[in-house]
Parts: structure tokens; C-alpha cells; sequence
């Protein structure tokens, strides 16, 4: 039931204030339309002008048994949407999520008026829009290879001189090899066997170009020569949906040659990439060596698969690894360490998880993971709902929100957290004749046995010999897994029960696997010490020679022809890699994380926050956790840099001010001297976005700041637009200051709340109790370096004549030492070599494997202005949005949410 409430949470709000944009923004209540708002790079290639959400969330609505619901969108989709818009798009997501979602809606809409109770009008108008799209994506697969261009123009194609696309070279392999469930069905659905015959010859040569003698494929790969250009593999990003397809296909369609592709992928996969419970990146041609020291949050879908392929118990030690990280970070970063710590902060509400979560419940029937279930929708509930429905994190270390509402977030999390609750009187289908698409569309298993214009003859075999001893020709009978042991799945999870706080997983060195328990395994970067004769000794060994400089820093060079053996070679590049790692985290955790700006007044109550940059001077929020609480005021000037002419105004309240045309420390000596408790400092660049640029701390004015004692935060210019306009809106405004967001139950502790904002009865019966937890399991920013994408510079403004000075400066690094390597391009990369001279070696940091730095930088971009006056949807309908929560919540205040 609670699942079945946010459902109509997003649902409604979509409908009502987005559609018939592609997407919702739920923080400013609008839909995002592509052209009208600041471009997010690639991520915007998944919007074509075609209602996305609505025609991604069709079969949803059926799951979820919203017959009535599912005819309207029907209806909605024949008659409003338009295929044939002047857009270039991506095909691999307009495949999983148009094309899929239009044969999901086919395939559940028969089903229906088989049944003879809905739908009885329907007759195949979105299997006839579906061969449309499908003909629109074709000629993407204008190469020699027959893999598609990454983008077409839905009206142009590819090669015609309005199309804007097909200079392209590059695509990523998930993107060419997952096409073949919704292209094979769209054939057998049609009789049309075109789609099916592209598709398998997409997969035909992604197989061929394989590495040989590892087995692994690449993460991008040359469309017209077939060279891998990428050459890093695992089962995240880039690669994650083609194995997935491969032993989809085989259940699907039935042919044998996908599944003995799958297995022999697998068989690589588990020798090289999973180190239980960690599945780390490896290099295709040294598959021995790891090709970086952290996962994306992509790879969750994986232990789903695992369960499907019926290997269950590496199934449940990586999910209940993820698990782990989810009650760390309330949710799963986009990327995180080996050491279990935030790489990439961001969360835009992904459903791989909650999927895994799905396939372990019906494989093993452990209530575990109805428990599991539940954590996830108490933190989609606590920190990801907003009153115009669910908001991705922009950070989970601050729980600042980006705004924006991916259309997966409709057709697969709502469907998988339904399916592990429901019980099969709960369902008005089977859902077991049908197989879900990675983008969670159902198609029917009996396509298999419709229109089978392809032919049955083996390729894989002209590739490789098979030992099909290593084989399961099968899909396992998960309900025959366990049948003497409940206890199964728990003795496997108990050990990794606390893997995230207490200890790091570390498997077995690839040295001391090989040679046994004679030798030392390999020295690790982070042991090193200059001084230790030993470790020089070693380090010869490797073929690597340590130079001291004129200035007291060590350079290292690793010669790979000079090491006493290949695999001491081996293990030489892997401590140059690490090496530089280490450097790289250290200069990365002398940076100051973001900090957070809460509103937490009537109507807000906490649940807009906003992410600011912190300031090298005044009180540090990192070590105040309550932060400051009060009113805003904006100053008179408003530029902060002359005595403040409204004290009274700003006395005992949090001043704003405008950036600009004086120092940041003079500004908050100013209003510090009139008063305030603490100061918010605007961006005057109009349009400037937290989402677009990145943070920055504001630096000091070169004197002493000891005297500046209030906390001072800097907000981009569309960020502090909100808080604006919610004063023009309201006039009293609160915010609270501090280094993350708060839950509302700690916000509000010891004050008057309505009912509706906290959970539930219980909650506010042990108020004391509950927020002294939440806090308890708070990530420690403290302890965690910020994501790459959220690098702190520091800022200092200088007066000019004429206008403003900036000097961007960063903060003091470490002192590097050079680091060189013959090898995998690693030449001229600085690292920091931790001597005696500085005291020893550094604090372990866990990396289990070995480590390649890989230099990433996400940035998404969303609406840069949010003028509340000017948009669509006024105030007024958001607070009888609000109205409406609030009603759903006093209807369930007996449960819990």
C-alpha cells in the first residue's frame, strides 16, 4: 500500500504538472522539456519530445493493477504523441525506454482484452507506433560493422545534412549489444524480421571482437573498425546490459549459441572482475591487473542476473556488500572506494538495487530482504520526497537535491518494490510468462515460438571451443535452491555484515593465490616507507628506482624490463598505479565537502535543500553538527561591503547578501558587526548553478580571521533564487545552516510539528530516541573525500575599478613526488611518497585491489533559473499540492512510512 501511494505521488504529479513534457523536474514543478532548459550533456539524449515518462510508466500501471489508469495513458499516448519530431536521440535509451515501453504497454494491453474485462477497443495502436520507431532507429545501423551510431535524428536519420549526428565513431558496448529483446520482439510481434536480423548482428560482432584470451569485452568500441577503445571491463556503466541480454535472450527466444556466449563471459567474469563481495574493473588484455580502486552504482543490477544464471551465493554477498553502503549513505552513490567511501555523490533514484533486492527474495523467500525492501522505501519517503514528487540527490553526503525525475524511476523502482511486497492474489496476471527488459518492460515468453524467420545456426561455435561441462543448459528452479537450509542466505550475508564501518573485504593477493603461502604478498603503496630497507630491496625487484630530489621529494621510476621477473613487473605498475592513487585521495581529502541550506519553515518543513559552498574562515559547520537555525534578512547594502544601514533587520537572523565588489571576509566582518548569526552569500553571475559549475570555498582576505566567528556559505545564483522568491512568497523564511541535511525529526526536536510531517505515531512517541539514531547513522562527511564532480576550489574577491576581480586559487596540496612508468602510459603522473622524514607511512586507506586512476568528472546540468513568479505552475497550486500530502498522511498515520 505505501508503495502503491508514492506511485500516485510521481504518477500524479507528473501528469498534472509535467506531462506532456519527457520528464518532471519535481523541485520546481514543471516538466523538463528538451531546448527549454540548460543542456545535461548526453543525459539529455533520452529525451525526444515523446512524453517519455508516461510511455515508460504503461506497463507499470498494470503491475501495480491501475486498469483503469493504464486505458487513459493508453489513449493519451495514440493520440498525443509524435515519433516523428527533428531531435537526434541516443538508441540505446530510446530503445529500452520507448520502444520498450511501447511493446510493454502492447503486451499487457492484449493480455487484457483477452481477458475481456479492459481494453476491448485496443487494437494493436502501439505495436503500430512501435514498428514506426523502430524503422526511425534503423538507419543508425548505416555501418560497416553493424553496430548502430550512438544518435539518430528521429525525423532525418543519420546520414542526411539536417540530421546533426553520425560523425560519431565511438559507442559504448552495452549500447550496440542491448537491442536484441526489444528488436527480436518487435519481429515476432510484427512478422517483420528485419529488427531481429540487425540486432543479432549487432551481438554477432561485439562476440567476435572479444579479447580472446580473456574472454572480456571493452567499454567502447570503434563502430566502424571494431577496435575496442576503451579497453577497461567490468559489469557496471558501459557494459552492464549486454551480458544481461545475452542469457535474456536465450529465455526469450530459445537459442542456444546467447546462452554459451553468457557463459562463457561469465566464466571470465567471476575468474578476473568479481572479488567477493567487490567486482572491480579489470583490464581485457591483463585481466590480472585492475583497472581502478572503485565501482559504479550500476553494477547493482548484477547480483539479479547472478540469481537468473542460478548462482546464488556470489548473488548474495555482493548485494548484502551494496547494502551495507545503503545504510551508510542512505543511498547507493553513483560511485564509491573499494574502502567503501563516496567517489561520485550523486543519486539520481536508480532501481538497480531494488531489483537485485526482487530476484534474492523470489530465489531464496528470506524475509531479509522484504526488510531490505522496506529501508529502501523509509529513505526514498524520509529523504528523496518532495511535494511535486521525488527529487534525485545531488549529494547523499549533504542529501542536497538535484532537480529532476528520470522516467526509470516510474517504469522500474516502483515496479520491483511492488512486485517483492505483493502477494499473487495481489496480481491480476502471471507474472511469470513474461521476462522483464533491463528498463523493467515485460514481454511475453511466448514470443519464442512466433514467427521464427531467423535462422537457428550456431556462430558461436566458429568462434571458440566450448568445454560444456562448464555449463547450465537450464535455468535453475529457484524454488528447489534451498530445500533444506532457510538459513542459507543469512550464513553467507553474516560475515559482511559489518564490512562498510568496522573492516575492508580483502581477498587473496594474485600473488599469494599463485604461489601459495611461501612468499610475502605483494608491498602495497600505502605501506611504503623510504627509510625501510626492505621495502628498497623490493621495490628493485620490481624494476622500480627511487631518486632523491634537491628539494627533499622522492621520485620513483618503474623500468618493466628491469624487474627480476614478469610477474614482479606485474606487481611493479600495480604500486606505481596505486601510488598515484594514494596521492591523488590524499590531495582529494585536504578539500572541504559541501555544505547544506535547509529550509525549514512553513511550507517547506525541511524538505528543500539546497547545496552551498563552505568558507575558509568563520565557524567550521563540520564540527557544529546542530549548524545555525534562524530567519533570513536581506542587508542594506546588498552587496555586503559598507556598514550595514539595517541592523534591526538583520539582528539575531542570517543575513543575505549579493557577491561582489569587496572581500567575503569583510562582507561577514560587516554583518557580524550588525548582529547576525550567520550570513548566505548570493552568486550575482545570473543563471550560475551548483548544477553546472562547480563548488568552491570562499577564501580569506590574506589577514588574520579569527575574529569572524559566524558561519558564512555560498549560494550559485540559482540556488539562492529559491530562497528569494520563497521570501517574496512568505516573507519569514527559516533555513538551517550546516554541513548536511538534517531529517525533519532532528529539525524539529523539542518544537511544535504538525502530524503530517513526521512519519508516523511511533516517531513522535520516541522523538529523543529516533533523532539521536538517524544521527548515529549519518555519513561523516569528515571522513569522506567529495566527489570528483564536486571539487572545492577557493575563491577569494579582490575590488576593481569598474567591476569585480576573482583569483581562483586551490587549496595547498600535498607536496608530490614524481612518479614515472615505461608502461601503461603512466609517464609524468605526480605521487606523493609518504617517507619517515614525514613522520611514516599514512593512515591505511582499504584497496583490496589493485588500482589504475581514472580521471572522471560528471556534471549534470538542470534549470539554471527558477523564477517562481514566471513559471508554469503557480504557488498557490503547490500548496494545494501540499494540501493533498498532507491529507494522504493523516489517512496513514497508523502506519509507518
Amino acid at each position: 500500500n505505501q508503495v502503491l501511494e508514492m506511485f500516485d505521488h510521481a504518477y500524479s504529479n507528473y501528469m498534472e504538472h509535467a506531462y506532456p513534457a519527457d520528464e518532471l523536474m519535481p523541485l520546481t514543478c514543471r516538466g523538463r522539456v528538451r531546448g527549454q532548459e540548460p543542456s545535461r550533456g548526453d543525459v539529455d539524449d533520452a529525451l525526444g519530445k515523446f512524453s517519455l515518462t508516461l510511455i515508460d510508466t504503461l506497463d507499470t500501471l498494470v503491475v501495480l493493477n491501475k486498469t483503469k489508469e493504464f486505458e487513459e495513458a493508453v489513449k493519451k499516448v495514440i493520440k498525443d504523441v509524435n515519433l516523428d519530431n527533428d531531435i537526434v536521440v541516443s538508441v540505446f535509451e530510446t530503445n529500452i525506454r520507448v520502444l520498450g515501453g511501447l511493446l510493454g504497454g502492447h503486451s499487457v494491453a492484449i493480455m487484457l482484452k483477452e481477458k475481456g474485462e479492459h481494453m476491448q477497443w485496443y487494437n494493436g495502436e502501439l505495436l503500430h507506433m512501435a514498428k514506426e520507431l523502430g524503422y526511425k532507429l534503423l538507419p543508425a545501423f548505416n555501418t560497416t560493422s553493424g553496430l548502430p551510431y550512438p544518435r539518430v535524428n528521429l525525423k532525418f536519420g543519420v546520414r542526411h545534412p539536417e540530421a546533426r549526428t553520425g560523425t560519431e565513431t565511438d559507442t559504448c558496448t552495452a549500447c550496440a549489444g542491448t537491442l536484441i529483446l526489444e528488436f527480436a520482439a518487435l519481429s515476432r510481434f510484427t512478422g517483420t524480421s528485419i529488427f531481429e536480423e540487425y540486432a543479432r548482428k549487432a551481438l554477432d560482432f561485439i562476440w567476435e571482437k572479444r579479447q580472446r584470451s580473456s574472454n572480456l569485452v571493452g567499454v567502447t568500441i570503434n563502430i566502424h573498425t571494431g577496435d575496442w577503445v576503451r579497453k577497461d571491463s567490468g559489469v557496471g556503466a558501459g557494459i552492464d546490459s549486454y551480458y544481461e541480454y545475452l542469457l535474456k535472450a536465450y529465455v526469450l527466444l530459445g537459442d542456444d549459441s546467447f546462452l554459451e556466449r553468457f557463459n562463457t563471459h561469465y566464466d571470465a567474469i567471476m575468474r578476473y572482475i568479481s572479488q567477493p563481495p567487490l567486482l572491480l574493473d579489470v583490464h581485457i588484455h591483463k585481466p590480472m591487473l585492475n583497472a581502478r580502486t572503485w565501482m559504479d552504482s550500476l553494477l547493482a543490477f548484477f547480483p539479479g542476473l547472478q540469481v537468473l544464471k542460478g548462482d546464488i551465493r556470489p548473488a548474495i554477498e555482493t548485494h548484502e556488500m551494496l547494502y551495507q553502503v545503503i545504510k551508510k549513505h542512505n543511498f547507493l552513490p553513483e560511485a564509491f572506494t573499494t574502502d567503501f567511501r563516496v567517489h561520485w555523490a550523486q543519486h539520481p533514484l536508480r532501481p538497480e538495487f531494488a531489483e537485485s533486492t526482487y530476484f534474492l527474495y523470489k530465489a531464496t523467500g528470506d524475509p531479509y530482504y522484504l526488510e531490505v525492501g522496506k529501508t529502501l522505501i523509509e529513505n526514498l519517503n524520509k529523504y528523496a520526497r518532495v511535494p511535486c514528487g521525488f527529487a534525485a540527490m545531488k549529494d547523499v553526503r549533504t542529501g542536497s537535491h538535484e532537480d529532476r525525475m528520470d522516467s526509470f524511476f516510474l517504469a522500474e523502482m516502483f515496479k520491483y518494490l511492488y512486485l517483492l511486497f505483493a502477494d499473487k492474489e495481489d496480481m491480476i496476471f502471471d507474472i511469470e510468462d513474461y521476462i522483464f527488459t533491463t528498463e523493467a518492460h515485460l514481454l511475453p515468453l511466448w514470443l519464442s515460438t512466433t514467427n521464427q524467420t531467423i535462422s537457428k545456426k550456431n556462430t558461436t561455435t566458429e568462434y571458440t571451443e566450448l568445454d560444456d561441462s562448464n555449463f547450465d543448459w537450464t535455468c535453475p528452479n529457484t524454488q528447489i535452491l534451498f530445500p533444506n537450509d532457510p538459513m542459507f542466505a543469512q550464513s553467507i550475508r553474516e560475515p559482511l555484515k559489518n564490512v562498510v564501518d568496522k573492516s575492508c573485504p580483502r581477498g587473496i593477493s594474485r600473488v599469494e593465490e599463485s604461489l601459495g603461502s611461501g612468499p610475502k604478498p605483494p608491498l602495497r603503496a600505502r605501506d611504503f616507507m623510504a627509510s625501510n630497507p626492505e621495502h628498497l630491496e623490493i621495490l628493485k625487484k620490481m624494476g622500480v628506482s627511487l631518486i632523491h630530489l634537491k628539494d627533499g621529494r622522492v621520485q620513483l621510476v618503474q623500468h618493466a624490463v628491469q624487474a627480476a621477473s614478469s610477474l614482479d613487473a606485474e606487481d611493479g605498475l600495480r604500486f606505481m598505479q596505486e601510488m598515484i592513487e594514494l596521492s591523488s585521495q590524499q590531495q582529494k581529502e585536504q578539500q572541504l565537502p559541501p555544505r547544506a541550506v535547509q529550509i525549514v519553515s512553513h511550507p517547506f518543513f525541511g524538505r528543500v535543500v539546497l547545496t552551498a559552498g563552505p568558507a575558509q574562515f568563520g565557524m567550521d559547520l563540520s564540527k557544529h553538527k546542530a549548524g545555525t537555525r534562524g530567519f533570513v534578512a536581506t542587508i542594506k547594502p546588498y552587496n555586503g561591503c559598507s556598514e550595514i544601514t539595517n541592523p534591526e533587520a538583520v539582528k539575531e537572523k542570517i543575513a543575505l547578501m549579493q557577491r561582489g565588489q569587496c572581500m567575503f571576509a569583510e562582507k561577514a566582518r560587516n554583518i557580524q558587526k550588525a548582529g547576525a548569526i550567520g550570513g548566505i552569500v548570493i552568486d550575482d553571475n545570473e543563471g550560475s548553478s551548483s548544477d553546472t559549475a562547480p563548488l568552491f570555498q570562499m577564501a580569506g582576505d590574506g589577514k588574520n580571521t579569527d575574529d569572524i566567528t559566524i558561519p558564512m556559505l555560498f549560494l550559485f545564483n540559482k540556488e539562492g533564487n529559491i530562497i528569494l522568491d520563497a521570501i517574496r512568497e512568505y516573507e519569514a523564511v527559516e533555513v538551517l545552516l550546516s554541513d548536511k541535511a538534517k531529517d525533519r525529526a532532528t529539525i524539529f526536536k523539542g518544537k511544535m510539528i504538525p502530524n503530517y510531517i513526521i512519519d508516523s505515531n511511533l516517531e513522535m512517541e520516541n522523538m529523543d530516541q529516533k533523532s539521536s539514531e538517524n544521527d548515529s547513522h549519518k555519513p561523516n562527511s569528515e571522513e569522506e573525500a567529495p566527489s570528483e564532480s564536486q571539487d572545492v576550489g577557493a575563491v577569494s574577491e579582490e575590488p576593481e575599478e569598474g567591476g569585480e576581480s576573482s583569483a581562483v586559487t586551490d587549496p595547498d596540496p600535498l607536496s608530490p613526488a614524481n612518479t614515472d612508468s615505461d608502461s601503461e602510459s603512466m609517464a609524468n603522473q605526480d605521487s606523493h611518497v609518504p617517507g619517515s622524514e614525514e613522520g611514516g607511512a599514512p593512515e591505511p586507506a582499504c584497496t583490496p585491489g589493485d588500482s589504475q586512476p581514472q580521471e572522471q568528472n560528471t556534471q549534470t546540468e538542470s534549470n539554471s533559473k527558477v523564477n517562481w513568479d514566471n513559471k508554469v505552475q503557480p504557488m498557490e497550486s503547490i500548496l494545494a499540492d501540499w494540501n493533498e500530502d498532507i491529507e494522504a498522511f493523516e489517512m496513514m498515520e497508523k502506519d509507518e512510512l
